[in-house]
């Protein structure tokens, strides 16, 4: 039986993070694949000792806007294909989509929208959520197992933040937000950690003021999910809030794979 553990990490800007560990980080930790969001730079840009890593193969999608979004894959498993976004202009410039498929299942390491600024990102937002959808099951159909984690910018029910009845009209909790990852679930998606852990105070933002990390007032705005019939392949689901360095903390799951 192979074992996989899979990390997701938005981490707020990747040359701030450098600054903070990282690398000592990522060399202890050791995961098989480690999926980052939020890079906030190029790949020349990312300092070179945290760039490559001895028995890893580096993937980095970039924003078309400077020093904005980005995501990258560290990964030792070579992937059989890396994709970069869906195909749609409007959100692969933004540089938030990277689709490595290692065979077994097809993953998706994903920043997704954040809906705040105003209604046209949110109507963005919401867009960026059918597109994904969208295109994982077109893969699904083709018989892939899907795992898509990443900054989902949404706490889906009212146990995955500490104070719901204060962001009801927020984005990250509003009424559609929620309504699409019930919707995502229904099309036949795991919420991988839900599957494992019903615990409230399992957040995994917390606002830089207030000392909101302290006091634990946060949000689960990262998530694995995987495809129903993927899910006996999950052995574990986890959130590691120990981990600093950005005003998000890496989530992760096991999967095990039978040896052919």
């Amino acid at each position: 039986m192979e074992k996989i553990r899979i990390l997701s990490w938005n981490v707020n800007g990747i040359r701030a993070v450098h600054k903070k560990g990282f690398r000592e980080w990522f060399e202890e930790e050791k995961p098989d694949i480690l999926c980052v969001q939020e890079t906030k730079a190029t790949r020349k840009q990312v300092p070179r000792d945290i760039r490559e890593f001895d028995g890893y193969q580096t993937y980095f999608g970039e924003a078309e806007r400077k020093g904005y979004s980005g995501v990258a894959i560290y990964t030792r498993i070579k992937p059989e294909k890396v994709e970069y976004g869906f195909g749609i202009d409007k959100f692969d410039l933004e540089g938030r989509t990277i689709i490595a498929d290692y065979g077994d299942f097809v993953l998706y390491n994903v920043y997704f929208p954040n809906g705040k600024m105003s209604k046209e990102r949110l109507r963005y937002k919401m867009e960026f959520y059918d597109a994904f959808l969208e295109h994982a099951e077109k893969l699904r159909a083709e018989g892939k197992n899907i795992v898509a984690c990443g900054d989902v910018n949404t706490a889906h029910k009212e146990i995955d933040l500490a104070r719901p009845k204060e962001n009801e009209k927020i984005s990250g909790f509003l009424p559609e937000e929620r309504a699409w990852i019930d919707k995502f679930l229904a099309q036949g998606y795991a919420d991988t950690l839900r599957e494992f852990n019903d615990d409230e105070g399992q957040y995994t933002w917390w606002s830089y003021r207030t000392r909101a990390r302290e006091r634990n007032v946060g949000w689960r705005l990262d998530y694995f999910f995987v495809n129903r019939e993927f899910m006996p392949h999950v052995s574990s689901a986890f959130i590691l809030p120990e981990v600093m360095g950005s005003d998000h903390c890496p989530v992760g799951v096991e999967i095990e794979l039978k040896d052919e």
